[in-house]
């Protein structure tokens, strides 16, 4: 049995300023319904990706800005940042886990931290794949986490 995910409803604040820093981004609107005055869909998908986002009046109880680590594979970091930077949308630098492990965001909203692990600034040494990672955010806090993978591992 295939299990794939196709969606993530997103928690925000405001539909219109979401919908309008994601499209800054650079996903692809996919649709932008009103059922009516208490139902909104808007629903994105990053390019290249088969998983979309939805977001809207009357999705979800979950408090806007409350998702975290949701992660957006790239093959190449540096050109990611470039494009990201460009399009006027504030990321962090790149770094790696000195462990060999991503784990964290700074400013707090990106976590996933375990023992011995440590953040270091820049791209991997090796620049393996899944070693360098840059994070940002949306305008409710919805943390955002770009990994770098130019090679998947076996079975992927």
């Amino acid at each position: 049995m295939n299990l794939k995910l196709e969606m993530i409803v997103l928690p925000v604040s405001d539909i219109d300023r979401a919908k309008a820093f994601y499209e800054k981004v650079g996903f692809r609107l996919d649709v932008d319904y009103t059922a009516s005055e208490d139902v909104r869909v808007v629903h994105f998908t990053p390019p290249g990706s088969e998983c979309s986002i939805i977001f809207g009046e009357g999705m979800t109880p979950i408090a806007p800005g409350s998702f975290q680590g949701l992660y957006l594979i790239v093959s190449d970091i540096e050109e990611a940042r470039a494009e990201l930077t460009g399009r006027g949308i504030e990321v962090s630098e790149i770094f790696h886990d000195a462990g060999g492990l991503f784990h964290g965001h700074e400013g707090g909203d990106v976590t996933h931290r375990g023992p011995g692990q440590e953040r270091r600034a820049g791209l991997h040494p090796e620049r393996t794949s899944y070693g360098s990672f840059l994070t940002f955010s949306d305008p409710d806090g919805n943390g955002w986490v770009l990994q770098e993978i130019s090679q998947r591992l076996p079975g992927r």
